[in-house]
């Protein structure tokens, strides 16, 4: 659905975006990661055609950015990080002005509206005026506008930029549902916990070359190539952290936080005899879990900061 070769995107000797290579298939929901001036919105916009690449190829649906934008243009929706909206109009009218600009006409226009209010749970809104309504369900607004014609390919650079934890987490309950309808989705964002929650897919950039393109569990990966294990016991930690650390398999034993975390070695799959030896050794566990890694650490480990 969305593919890009040597994608590159230059201002002089600066390359916002350098030699790109993304391939996102049918219902992929890809979280597009990387500080400010990464490259995420010049990706984006070359992507839904309003911006030329400097050399490479971008295909969406099988269609080239270069020869076919208008019809790339009718199967994507794309929600910048910022839009205006019309002051003087109602939610209901702002819908229909743009399902008339997507050409649907007649009895159907009024009930796709009511159909993408309904989606975003914006019903009981449809008489308010637009500049009424709070910056969460302007951003709801948005994605109604952009689904008002079923586009099989959602670009969405920031959408929960600025909302309050609860309009966060209404953003990220719809994406998980648009998720399920088979559609493939970029969607790029600061806010890393939830995007580990709603996505199969990340893609980290930085300096406009991307680092990491992987289904999520891999990145963890990459990041952690040997199992950490957190336990936690009742009784002397020190005593079981000294008893544990003469196993095969533990390279390194650290208590903190009232926890004792095994390092092991690569390719460990099979810890439990860890457990037993505690065990046997007369303490009683209260945790026992592979201490896992999130995509914030993920991308802290990976990236350095640094923008084009």
């Amino acid at each position: 659905m969305i593919k890009t070769q040597d994608l590159t995107k230059a201002y002089g000797d600066l390359k916002a975006i350098h030699h790109l290579n993304l391939n996102l298939v049918e219902g992929d929901l890809f979280g597009f990661i990387g500080p400010n001036g990464s490259g995420k919105t010049t990706t984006m916009r070359i992507l839904a055609t309003l911006l030329q690449p400097t050399w490479g190829e971008a295909y969406v649906c099988d269609y080239s950015i270069y020869t076919h934008p208008k019809e790339i243009r009718r199967l994507i929706g794309y929600m910048p990080d910022f839009f205006g909206v019309y002051d003087d109009m109602k939610v209901m009218e702002y819908l229909e002005f743009f399902a008339a600009a997507y050409r649907i006409k007649g009895p159907a226009r009024r009930k796709i509206c009511e159909e993408v209010l309904a989606l975003v749970d914006l019903g009981y809104k449809r008489d308010a005026f637009v500049t009424s309504l709070s910056r969460g369900m302007t951003q709801r607004l948005g994605l109604a506008r952009v689904l008002l014609h079923d586009p099989q390919v959602l670009l969405l650079d920031e959408p929960a930029s600025g909302l309050d934890p609860r309009a966060r987490i209404e953003i990220r309950t719809l994406l998980k549902e648009l998720g399920k309808t088979g559609k493939t989705i970029m969607v790029s964002s600061h806010i890393l916990p939830e995007l580990a929650d709603i996505c199969n897919k990340v893609g980290i950039i930085e300096r406009g070359e991307l680092l990491v393109n992987a289904e999520v569990a891999e990145v963890m990966r990459r990041v952690r190539e040997q199992p950490l294990v957190k336990i936690g016991v009742v009784g002397d930690q020190e005593a079981a952290a000294r008893l544990i650390e003469q196993h095969q398999s533990v390279e390194r034993v650290d208590l903190r936080n009232g926890h004792i975390y095994a390092t092991l070695s690569k390719d460990i799959d099979d810890y439990s005899d860890l457990a037993t030896i505690l065990v046997q050794g007369g303490y009683k566990l209260k945790t026992f879990q592979e201490d896992e890694i999130n995509l914030e650490t993920a991308f802290m480990a990976l990236t350095k900061g640094i923008t084009a």
